[in-house]
């Protein structure tokens, strides 16, 4: 498992992700509030706005308080070290 941190401390696994998205349109606000209203929602804002929703191959829906494009460029990076290093 390659871990993607999506920020304060929060780690997806990157072999999970099925798709980054932005949680502006209202698609993907219905499919955050669905999967909250049936508990497959993970949030990981730590009370922040959601910036990101990420779709997860099991079915679960995250949100983070991080840019897609700035966990798409963690995804393109190897992890290194420890979460303090990458703060």
């Amino acid at each position: 498992m390659d871990p993607v941190h999506v920020g304060f401390g929060g780690i997806v696994a990157a072999n999970r992700i099925l798709a980054i998205l932005d949680p502006n349109s209202q698609p993907v606000r219905r499919m955050v509030r669905r999967a909250k209203k049936e508990g497959t929602a993970i949030d990981m804002t730590y009370g922040r706005k959601t910036r990101t929703v990420i779709i997860l191959d099991t079915g679960h829906i995250v949100t983070a308080a991080i840019q897609p494009e700035t966990i798409v460029g963690r995804l393109r990076q190897p992890y290194k070290g420890t979460l303090a290093e990458r703060e």
